[in-house]
């Protein structure tokens, strides 16, 4: 199985589409393996001439856990796990790339952003927010998280996330029951490892704020968030956008926190449009 070679973190990854064309890292969210990027999805992005790569968060499925299942804090930040997208380009061999992450993965992106611009080529901050505010934290302090976590069978965990989306409030979009159902039980079977999301919570309980930092970010951007997220608020796309200079913004009604299929489309054109933007800057600076 393909993993990086770098110190720090052992990280599993898949690679998709043809190795000449520019690279798009897509980055989980909390507690989420790369199962999160369905190859639905991916096709679509390597169709419009992107190659990309998924991979599994530090303590997340195949990746390295940094902990036992007492274990709620695994002594990294925001900033380590940042340094893991940096350390699949490397491992790849890939001076810098297009990057795309959603909720976690959207703070991990801005990091890299922040700290290592020169590595990022075009950015994707899906669902995401730059910093703790209550402004923008809408879920609370999530004291369970401070806890070692009550494990659960495969039944019950896919039966959690079967109740989760179905009791959703309906909107526009289909809540897809039976792909989210589909989608627990394989990452159960992958590597069912609740405290990782536990020690992945304490880092981004030291997050740093990044709304000011942002304002320095000058590659292309796409922010993307659903107007009825009911864990991370909309108010901080409008003001990630409003920080980075010619952001594009898309705030979806009837949209929650997860993305709905229907969307996928809409998504993969604004990622490719916003990629393609960033080729040609590129290529009008090396000319």
């Amino acid at each position: 199985m393909p993993y990086t070679d770098s110190t720090g973190a052992r990280l599993y990854y898949e690679l998709f589409g043809a190795e000449t064309d520019p690279l798009l890292v897509l980055v989980s969210g909390g507690g989420a393996q790369l199962l999160s990027w369905d190859e639905e999805f991916i096709a679509q992005l390597t169709d419009g001439g992107l190659r990309v790569v998924r991979f599994d968060n530090r303590d997340t499925g195949f990746s390295e856990h940094f902990g036992g299942e007492d274990e709620i804090d695994g002594g990294y930040d925001l900033a380590d796990m940042g340094d893991d997208i940096v350390r699949i380009l490397d491992h790849l061999g890939v001076d810098s790339a297009h990057i795309a992450g959603h909720s976690m993965g959207g703070m991990m992106a801005q990091m890299v952003a922040i700290q290592r611009p020169e590595r990022v080529r075009s950015l994707g901050l899906l669902s995401t927010i730059p910093g703790r505010s209550p402004r923008y934290v809408l879920h609370g302090e999530r004291p369970e998280l401070l806890q070692q976590p009550v494990r659960v069978t495969r039944e019950q965990a896919v039966a959690f996330a079967e109740h989760a989306v179905a009791s959703a409030p309906v909107g526009r979009y289909d809540p897809q029951v039976a792909w989210h159902v589909a989608k627990a039980g394989e990452a159960y079977d992958r590597g069912y490892a609740p405290e990782g999301f536990s020690r992945q919570w304490a880092a981004l309980r030291r997050a740093p704020e990044r709304l000011e930092d942002l304002r320095a970010v000058t590659v292309p951007t796409l922010v993307f968030h659903g107007r009825d997220d009911d864990v991370l608020s909309w108010l901080s796309a409008v003001d990630i956008a409003e920080a980075i200079a010619g952001a594009e913004l898309q705030v979806h009604p009837d949209m929650g926190h997860l993305i709905p299929h229907e969307l996928w489309p809409d998504l993969a054109h604004a990622l490719l449009r916003t990629a393609q933007r960033a080729e040609e800057r590129r290529a009008e600076e090396r000319a």
